[in-house]
C-alpha cells in the first residue's frame, strides 16, 4: 500500500512517498481504508525533530494520528456489521499517511452521513482539545474570551463552541483575511496581532478590564503578552507552541494575581473521553453548529506540500490530507 513516511527528522522534505506491507486487523481491531488525514501543527514540529520527550518516535514513521474512512475488514471479537461504516478514529501518534490503517473498534465513531469524511477528519483532534480545553478552562456564559490564534483549525472551532457557550469572544489573529473569517464564525471583536499596539487594542476590546478566560494556542512571547490580558482571578490556558516554546509564564506571577495556569498536560485524556468528544463534536457539525475550517487538502503523495502550507501559516484554519 502506499504510505508517506518521515525517514529521518528534518524539514518538510523529509516526507517522502513509499510503500508498506497492508496491516490487517487483530483482535478487538479493524482495518480502515483512509480517506482523510487530520494533519496539525505539532505533527510539523515534531518530525523537525522538537518534543522527542513527548513523542517518542523511532524512524522511519509514518505520521497522522487522526484519520475518517470506511471500515473494510474487522478483526477477532468484533461486531462485523461495522464493516462497510463510514467511521472517524484517533490512532495515535503515527500510522494515518497511509491508504489503509488499524483502529481499536471501541475508539471508532460513526460519521453522520451529512458530514464529509474530510470534515471529519478535520475534527478528529481540534474538534476534541477544543471542548476539554472549554470543560478546563470552566468558561460560562457571559464571560470574555481571549482566543490567541483564532484563525488556526482548533482557534476556529474554540471561537465557534466558545460562542455557543454563551460567552464573549475575543480573537487575536494576524491579518484582515484571517480576521475576517473570525468575524464570520462568530467572535463579537477582533485583534490583528500585527499591530505594534494589539494589547492595548484587545484590552479596549475587552471594555478595559481583562479577559475572564484565556486561551493561548501560540505560546512564546505573543502568549507570554497575552498572560497580561487575563483578569485577576482568571483562567489561562498555555495549551500551544507553534512558536517553538509554550508561553513561559510565572507560576508565582500568576499565583500572586489569583490566576489559574493551565497547560498541555492538563488536555490529556482516557481514550473512551477522547472518543466520546470526537461523537460530541461530529453530532455538532451534523447540526450545523460547528464548521471545521478547512484552509487547504493535499493528496498523499504530497504531504511534504501540506507541511510547507502549516509551517508558512499563510492558511487560515486547517490544511487535511486526502488519500
Amino acid at each position: 500500500m502506499r504510505v508517506t513516511e518521515v525517514r529521518e527528522f528534518g524539514g518538510p522534505e523529509v516526507l517522502v512517498a513509499g510503500e508498506a506491507p497492508e496491516p490487517v486487523a487483530g483482535p478487538g481491531q479493524v482495518l480502515i481504508a483512509v480517506a482523510a488525514v487530520d494533519t496539525i501543527f505539532v505533527e510539523t514540529q515534531v518530525r523537525g525533530g522538537w518534543g522527542r520527550e513527548y513523542f517518542p518516535l523511532t524512524l522511519p514513521y509514518v505520521p497522522g494520528g487522526g484519520i475518517a474512512g470506511t471500515v473494510r475488514a474487522t478483526g477477532e471479537g468484533v461486531d462485523p456489521a461495522w464493516a462497510g461504516r463510514r467511521v472517524a478514529v484517533s490512532i495515535g501518534h503515527t500510522g494515518g499517511c497511509a491508504e489503509l490503517a488499524v483502529a481499536a473498534a471501541d475508539a471508532l465513531v460513526t460519521v453522520p452521513d451529512s458530514v464529509s469524511l474530510t470534515d471529519a477528519a478535520a475534527l478528529v483532534h481540534d474538534g476534541v482539545t477544543a471542548a476539554k480545553l472549554l470543560d478546563n478552562t470552566t468558561l460560562r456564559a457571559g464571560e470574555q474570551v481571549l482566543i490567541v490564534g483564532a484563525s488556526g483549525g482548533m482557534g476556529t472551532v474554540l471561537v465557534q463552541l466558545a460562542k455557543a457557550a454563551g460567552a464573549r469572544v475575543v480573537g487575536v489573529v494576524r491579518g484582515d483575511r484571517k480576521a475576517s473569517l473570525v468575524r464570520e464564525l462568530g467572535a463579537d471583536s477582533v485583534v490583528d496581532a500585527a499591530r505594534p499596539d494589539w494589547v492595548e487594542a484587545a484590552r479596549a476590546a475587552l471594555g478595559g478590564g481583562g479577559a475572564d478566560v484565556v486561551l493561548d494556542g501560540v505560546g512564546g512571547e505573543v502568549g507570554l503578552t497575552a498572560f497580561e490580558l487575563v483578569a485577576d482571578g482568571g483562567r489561562f490556558s498555555a495549551h500551544g507552541a507553534p512558536t517553538g516554546g509554550f508561553a513561559p509564564v510565572d507560576p508565582d506571577a500568576a499565583a500572586a494575581r489569583g490566576v489559574r495556569l493551565l497547560g498541555i498536560q492538563d488536555v490529556q485524556m482516557s481514550a473512551a473521553e477522547h472518543t466520546d468528544l470526537v461523537e460530541l463534536a461530529l453530532r455538532a457539525a451534523a447540526e450545523g453548529t460547528l464548521r471545521p475550517v478547512i484552509g487547504a487538502t493535499f493528496p498523499l503523495e504530497h504531504a511534504a506540500a501540506a507541511h510547507e502550507a502549516i509551517e508558512s501559516r499563510a492558511l487560515v484554519g486547517k490544511v487535511v490530507i486526502t488519500v
